[in-house]
């Protein structure tokens, strides 16, 4: 599987950029280049760029459970995710350690998200414990998925089955869309009526 150079920037905490300076100084080099000049980056690419920093053979790996919330108003419910997973974890009869975000689905970028993909990166993982695969991410959580394969990372969904429709489902996905678009847009607003509050002022 070939990751592009937006992906493979993410999942490294690096800038697009930076990828570039590194394949022209020969430092990082993409697997592949399509015919378009695009840079494709293997899963191999990013494991071997993270060995150095691989824990010990004997070392015994993780178990992490990882819960997602998107707004500070649902404070409840990300501790009610947390009690379950520990609870499911359990049964694995060794601690398990807790990685809790805040934020769009959307979004890519949360800390705790970029942990978490460092951390499968680095092989430090064994088992990968969600309330439901859109903890993850609302759109791209298969792409994780595919990195927790790659690395022998075990997944445990504890709910897999669907509790909404697929309509149900797509007007949630379009909803969140637009929430995040508009909280952009008007967020751009602000910052420029400010800076024209700003502008009368001093003249």
């Amino acid at each position: 599987m070939y990751l592009s150079i937006g992906e493979t920037a993410l999942f490294l905490g690096v800038s697009v950029s930076t990828l570039r300076r590194w394949d022209n100084q020969g430092l990082f080099l993409p697997c592949i280049k399509t015919c378009g000049g695009h840079r494709r980056y293997g899963m191999s690419k990013l494991g071997g760029y993270f060995k150095e920093d691989n824990q010990d053979e004997n070392e015994e790996k993780m178990t992490i459970g990882y819960c997602r919330v998107s707004s500070h108003d649902q404070k409840e419910d990300l501790q009610r995710q947390i009690k379950r997973v520990k609870k499911y974890c359990h049964k694995f009869e060794h601690p398990v350690e807790i990685i809790r975000d805040l934020g769009s689905g959307l979004n890519f970028k949360k800390r705790g998200l970029q942990r978490l993909i460092q951390l499968i990166l680095k092989r430090k993982i064994s088992k990968l414990v969600l309330t439901h695969r859109d903890r993850l991410l609302r759109f791209g959580s298969e792409l994780i998925l595919a990195l927790c394969k790659f690395f022998s990372v075990e997944v445990f969904v504890m709910e897999e089955k669907k509790s909404k429709s697929d309509e149900e489902e797509l007007a949630q996905d379009v909803l969140e869309i637009l929430t995040v678009f508009s909280a952009r847009l008007y967020g751009k607003r602000s910052s420029q009526n400010r800076k024209l509050k700003n502008q009368i002022l001093a003249s």
